[in-house]
């Protein structure tokens, strides 16, 4: 079953968000870019106050592909106890010298969750490295959030493939960017492990203001009736 990630960016969203039985709690800051990071300080207080009742996951910030750069944000945020590390995989920079820096961390239990970004035209073929360097998971995002949802982005069967590609893997498959409550449906049908939300659950559907109830629950309604 598919599970919805939803994203906050302080302690009370966090706790308000709880209410609703979402599957994963993503933490980040939309006005920074996005996957802009919280501080680790926020992220810790958050981790502590949901004290286990949600899985987290928080995003390292829009860094570029510098392998020494990466594994630093990656460490610091791993020492607040998130349950998933988040890192994009941004144009440009040392793509496998990162992931080569980032395997030893996998390997010594931390989950870590890829990000590719379809207005980036991704190769998705790149998904077998993540795989080799011992990544939990993989997500498609969008980077520029006002061209559109994930399906505006990329076809329907490049998105076929990128979960196909992920379940005969083995990883945590994740949907996101920019996602609306009548995205639902279809993507549902292709059985990704989640879907992420961040405008879709705010007012005005505007990523950077407060969550709206009334919002939240029209996801979640299309989740169920999905």
């Amino acid at each position: 079953m598919t599970g919805m990630l939803a994203s906050v960016s302080r302690l009370d969203e966090a706790l308000r968000i709880l209410n609703f039985e979402v599957d994963i709690i993503d933490l980040k800051q939309p006005s920074q870019g996005a996957l802009g990071a919280l501080d680790t300080m926020t992220v810790a207080r958050i981790v502590k106050a949901i004290n286990g009742q949600c899985p987290i996951s928080a995003t390292v910030g829009d860094l570029p592909m510098i392998p020494e750069v990466i594994v630093s944000a990656v460490m610091d945020m791993a020492a607040t106890g998130v349950d998933y590390i988040k890192i994009g995989f941004f144009p440009g920079g040392d793509w496998q010298g990162t992931l080569d820096a980032l395997a030893p961390l996998a390997q010594a239990g931390l989950a870590l969750i890829g990000v590719l970004f379809a207005d980036n035209e991704p190769e998705l073929h790149t998904v077998a490295a993540f795989k080799k360097a011992g990544f939990k998971g993989v997500m498609l995002d969008t980077m520029d959030k006002s061209s559109g949802s994930l399906p505006h982005v990329l076809p329907d069967d490049a998105i076929v493939e990128f979960v196909s590609k992920c379940n005969e893997l083995n990883l945590l498959c994740g949907l996101a960017g920019s996602l609306r409550a009548v995205d639902i449906p279809n993507l549902l049908r292709r059985k990704p492990d989640y879907l992420g939300f961040r405008g879709a659950l705010c007012r005005r559907h505007d990523r950077t203001s407060h969550l709206d109830d009334d919002a939240i629950l029209a996801v979640k309604k299309a989740f169920l009736q999905g």
